[in-house]
């Protein structure tokens, strides 16, 4: 019996394969062999601090500015005396990881993206979208992303 390859035939197996791709690919298999760094810019050990992983002290995010933390992939900004912001560091433009906080706004360099520091919405293009909000706590001295 001789069997035909039609276009129905290739489909199909190039999307069972994929699926089997992408299933195991999702998988976390957890082959990090745990060599994940718990240190942190201030020098605290992450996963014994309450709170999440410390980021910096606070006087370390000047007051209508912020600090970027590239590892991590955040910006830390403090619009008024007190009050502290995270956004992912990522612009939602193309993808850049932005480079500097000045003027109140979060700037990428990649297009002239800018974000204002007090909610991450964008206060010039290309970009349309907001920066995410990222989840932070300050206790006593500290700001940490929890």
């Amino acid at each position: 019996m001789t069997y035909e390859t039609t276009r129905r035939t290739v489909l199909l197996a190039t999307g069972v394969t994929g699926a089997t791709a992408l299933v195991a690919a999702c998988g976390g298999g957890g082959d990090d062999n745990g060599s994940e760094s718990t240190s942190s810019p201030t020098g605290q050990d992450a996963t014994s601090a309450p709170g999440g992983q410390a980021l910096a002290d606070i006087d370390e995010i000047p007051v209508g500015g912020g600090k970027i933390f590239k590892d991590e992939e955040v910006v830390v900004t403090q619009p008024e005396q007190g009050q502290f912001k995270a956004f992912s560091a990522i612009c939602t433009h193309q993808r850049c990881l932005v480079s500097t906080v000045s003027d109140g706004t979060i700037n990428c360099p990649c297009h002239g993206s800018k974000f204002k520091i007090a909610d991450g919405a964008v206060a010039h293009g290309p970009a349309t979208r907001p920066l995410p909000a990222e989840k932070i706590t300050v206790e006593g001295n500290s700001v940490r992303l929890t």
